[in-house]
């Protein structure tokens, strides 16, 4: 890199803080929050750090809680990027071509709280060398959790190094070269897919666990999270809208509203296929969906969250379906919090902890998580909302710039 490759390079990045930082008392008390929250988690993970996981409500019947259940959903945020990418590129739709780099921030904002769920839920960062494939432990190439690892790691860099090329060539005025950039964009669609999908396989491929089972797992993952993923993204273009300058095509929500209405309504048909394959022919196999849907031996911690998801699943879905506000910012924003925390629910809590009760033995345990666990992940969620914040107010500001120097050069 040359000297003036360097100072430019230099420019760029002072910029970029400096707009991340940018704002005015109701923005900066919003920073403040998420630092708060994200100490907050950083002396709750010190304590666990020290102590070990025995400050989770985790045990050795239910393994895997609050962390995974997060980790698995973010995942399916991270993948919905691809629902702006696919239009954009494929299909050259010039309206949602203007908020891919956005939905790329989500996702990179996402992969991160991913990685970091993970981290948190393995005891410590000291042990994450165990899963680096040809360094760690792993049954490396056939272990799946191998797979997921390169994955998400490979989806951060072409979310993040993609869109850092395009905004970098906006800043400085001049449209990015197309042979360096779209092969990675093409590959981030089939990528995309990848890390959901192997995800879901971790679960599908253990055979002690018939809860997971389930061929529509993974089709299932997808649906959901073209659901979720979008609705998140619609909240961030809502706020962006709302607090920003940067100018947003209503053609924009419309376009996001029918992909997510899509994407729902196949999510609850596989819903429903799944609850009449347990129920109309019930076997042992079925008493992990009893556990969820009905409870078990008078265990019944999950009935009302499984069914307050499914109630905002349906509610979100028939929302968007039927806006009688045509597109009004709120009634989106309503819809969207609705959906999002119907699935968060669902594919969280409602997933992952029924695949583990009751256990091989016949064992039912209850899973509560602890404050320290709670602590932990909203400081995790709050790191996520800062990456995705400092990513795309200089995004923003780099692409209103360019937007408006080209403006300005076809004027003349």
């Amino acid at each position: 890199m040359t000297a003036r490759q360097n100072k430019g390079m230099a420019a760029f990045v002072a910029d970029c803080l400096r707009w991340s930082l940018a704002g005015g008392i109701i923005f900066k008390i919003y920073l403040a929050s998420l630092l708060v929250v994200m100490g907050a988690g950083a002396v709750a993970y010190g304590k666990q750090f020290q102590e070990g996981l025995i400050l989770t409500g985790m045990s050795n019947i239910v393994s895997w809680g609050l962390y995974i259940s997060n980790f698995t959903f973010f995942v399916g945020v991270a993948a919905a990027a691809v629902m702006l990418i696919l239009p954009a590129y494929v299909y050259k739709d010039k309206d949602l071509h203007e908020v891919v780099i956005i939905g790329e921030c989500v996702a990179v904002g996402a992969l991160v709280m991913c990685l970091m769920f993970i981290t948190v839920d393995m005891g410590g960062p000291l042990k994450v060398w165990h899963m680096i494939p040809g360094i760690g432990l792993f049954n490396w190439p056939s272990s799946i959790l191998t797979w997921d690892v390169l994955v998400l790691n490979g989806y951060l860099a072409l979310n993040t190094l993609v869109p850092l090329y395009i905004l970098y060539c906006n800043y400085h005025n001049r449209a990015p070269v197309g042979w360096k950039y779209r092969p990675f964009v093409f590959l981030s669609i089939f990528w995309a897919v990848s890390i959901h999908m192997i995800t879901a396989f971790l679960y599908q491929g253990l055979p002690a666990r018939p809860f997971w089972n389930n061929p529509l797992l993974g089709p299932r993952f997808l649906a959901s999270a073209f659901a979720a993923g979008p609705a998140v993204i619609m909240m961030v273009l809502i706020a962006i809208k709302e607090w920003t300058p940067y100018p947003l095509d209503d053609k924009i929500f419309l376009k996001l509203k029918r992909i997510i209405v899509v994407a729902a309504v196949i999510n609850l048909v596989m819903l429903f296929s799944e609850v009449f394959k347990e129920f109309y022919t019930f076997t042992h196999h079925s008493l992990s969906a009893q556990y969820l849907f009905f409870g078990l031996e008078g265990h019944t911690s999950l009935v009302p969250w499984i069914w307050t998801a499914i109630t905002l699943n349906i509610f979100g879905t028939l929302l968007f379906a039927f806006d009688p506000s045509k597109g009004r910012s709120w009634y989106l924003m309503i819809a969207a919090i609705c959906l999002f925390t119907g699935i968060w629910i669902e594919k969280g809590f409602g997933l992952i902890i029924p695949g583990f009760v009751p256990s091989p033995m016949g064992e039912v345990v209850d899973y509560t998580p602890t404050s320290n666990e709670i602590l932990i992940t909203l400081g995790v969620l709050a790191t996520g909302a800062l990456v995705v914040t400092i990513l795309i107010k200089p995004a923003l500001q780099i692409l209103l710039n360019y937007k408006n120097s080209t403006v300005r050069r076809s004027d003349r």
